[in-house]
């Protein structure tokens, strides 16, 4: 819950409109400042303060407490201009508060944490948990000082800046494994999620037991406990309170398998027991190496004083997966681009794309982005290299203009792509979506976007779906619609559509769309001169209900409206 406090008419009815937006996630505090304050800091995990910082300050001192449990702070000045982070940037989640708060109410979020002010990423946003002089380490990599990276393992972290590298000579140093490590001054160590723990356990097992043996299992291998992915068991056993409860104690998820799954596989340590109660003749190590990786750790029974073993827990190291984020930049202009197209660019250590693309959002990376760049004509080279640099451990970034799956680089990367990395799919505006918004509403009934190159699908496919799109009365966006080497497919095109329609019918041309030197125009399909179109253009060309209104191509959402709209004499 994030906590709202005014003191004046001003911060009121700033504190009302974000109350208003965040329905459900916000509770006001009334009543004297000083105990509203520290009222909602005791109840809450972050605070939005209408007040001015250094009286926020003077009123939360005496509560402090620890930076990793206090709530996230932002102070929102008197006119509304400022919306600042002023404490728990980031184990509060302020400064990501500040961003949302300043998107709200209009205001400049200001975020002054050292990682965040000079594009670094801060050991704990690099989406692991972290131990050790963290604060320490940290200071070097922003000052430029040589930090020493010991990995297991290539994983999928954001991007680090060049002198942070292995074999890197400095007195800091920073590991990356699931292993204990001693670690002294200016040494952390980032925990990655490798460890999966299958689970066994007769009915009614003690959480305590439960969660006793993994910890004691895990200290034992010299393994962190921050590492563990998942517990996984038996289905029979995903109701078990003490697995249950285990899970929910690790703070991981429990994922299960059916008694079959578990039984076709081969472990060192089978068990009539298992086999009697649930049907398979194990399910701690079963349960683990289904989960996938190396078995670490055989299974364990737990050792209760007094009594027979209740639990059995195994452990497996899975091998580290990739990221491959296909990422839809939009037509061109940066308002265009979406947050969470901004948030993966950023969090790429790799980005693969045209060069032309890249030049648009070079600024948007972080220090230490690898850049994989290539011209024209080698769509096929991006898709498997981005692939191929996945598949080493890596967070990859592809990318491609308007949405990255139409007519664009996911396609021909997902189809490299197997189930050995993770892929998201991050989508963008295409560029029939920003031509329709500049045309009027062009799109309000069935549409269809066909391109006219030939380069990949042959004309005869192409010319087969443009007249079921005449004889069907759908709207067609044509993509690559003219070239200096392809310059009769658009008038084809236009031919075949005549024949089902009128030549009045209303025509949209988008060239550059969202760019600088974007222009558009309406015109009509008997009108439109096709050696005006060129590759960055977009042509749309209505169905047998679309008009010219004001200017503007409107489709209606429904024939009747039509003829409603003639009586009114509003067509033309």
């Amino acid at each position: 819950m994030i906590g709202l406090i005014s003191a004046t008419a001003a911060g009121t009815v700033a504190r009302d409109r974000l109350a208003a937006a965040w329905p459900g996630r916000t509770a006001v505090y009334e009543g004297p400042v000083r105990e509203a304050v520290q009222r909602a800091f005791a109840e809450c995990e972050q605070l939005v303060c209408f007040l001015a910082t250094g009286a926020v300050v003077r009123l939360l001192a005496p509560v402090l407490s620890d930076k990793s449990s206090d709530p996230g702070v932002v102070c929102v000045d008197e006119a509304g201009r400022h919306a600042v982070a002023l404490l728990g940037g980031h184990g509060g989640g302020a400064n990501a508060l500040a961003e949302a708060v300043g998107e709200v109410l209009g205001a400049a979020p200001v975020v002054t944490t050292a990682t965040d002010a000079t594009g670094v990423p801060g050991l704990d946003m690099l989406g692991l948990p972290v131990e050790g002089d963290v604060a320490g380490v940290s200071r070097a990599v922003l000052d430029g000082s040589a930090v020493e990276l010991r990995a297991d393992a290539v994983w999928p972290l954001p991007p680090l800046p060049p002198h942070v590298s292995p074999g890197a000579e400095g007195p800091a140093v920073l590991h990356v494994t699931d292993r204990v490590v001693e670690l002294g001054a200016r040494a952390a160590v980032l925990r990655p999620a490798s460890l999966a723990v299958g689970v066994g356990a007769s009915r009614n097992a003690p959480v305590e037991e439960v969660v006793g043996l993994i910890r004691d299992t895990l200290d034992e291998a010299g393994l962190s406990p921050l590492s563990v992915a998942e517990l996984v068991t038996v289905d029979a056993k995903a109701d078990e309170p003490g697995i249950v409860g285990a899970a929910a104690r690790f703070g991981v998820p429990l994922r299960t398998y059916t008694a079959d799954e578990l039984a076709r596989i081969e472990v060192p340590n089978p068990s009539e027991a298992p086999l009697a109660a649930v049907g398979t003749p194990s399910v701690a190590e079963a349960a683990a190496l289904a989960a996938g990786g190396e078995l670490l750790v055989p299974k364990r029974k737990s050792a209760p004083a007094g009594r027979a073993a209740m639990a059995t827990c195994a452990v497996v190291r899975r091998v580290p997966r990739g990221r491959l984020a296909v990422v839809g930049l939009g037509p061109g202009a940066r308002d265009l681009l979406t947050p969470r197209a901004r948030e993966e660019l950023r969090r790429a250590s790799v980005l693969v794309g045209l060069d032309q693309y890249v030049d648009q959002i070079r600024d948007l990376l972080r220090p230490g982005t690898t850049v994989l760049e290539s011209g024209l004509g080698a769509e096929e080279e991006r898709a498997l290299t981005a692939v191929a640099e996945a598949r080493k451990g890596h967070a990859v970034a592809l990318i491609g203009s308007g949405d990255a799956g139409v007519y664009a680089m996911a396609s021909p990367a997902l189809a490299e792509a197997g189930a050995d990395i993770d892929v998201v799919g991050v989508p963008g505006v295409t560029a029939a979506l920003a031509a329709a918004a500049i045309l009027g509403a062009p799109l309000g009934h069935d549409h269809v976007s066909i391109s006219l190159s030939d380069l990949h699908t042959p004309w005869e496919v192409i010319e087969r779906r443009v007249r079921a799109a005449a004889e069907a009365d759908i709207i067609v966006t044509f993509y690559n619609p003219r070239s200096r080497g392809r310059d009769w497919q658009l008038p084809k095109a236009l031919s075949i559509l005549s024949g089902h329609r009128e030549p009045t019918t209303p025509v949209g041309v988008v060239r550059n769309a969202s760019r600088p030197d974007e222009s558009s125009r309406v015109t009509s399909l008997a009108a439109l001169d096709p050696a005006t179109v060129d590759m960055m253009t977009v042509v749309t060309v209505g169905n047998t209900a679309t008009r010219e209104i004001a200017g503007r191509m409107v489709t209606p959402r429904g024939y009747r409206w039509q003829s409603a709209t003639a009586a009114r004499g509003g067509a033309k």
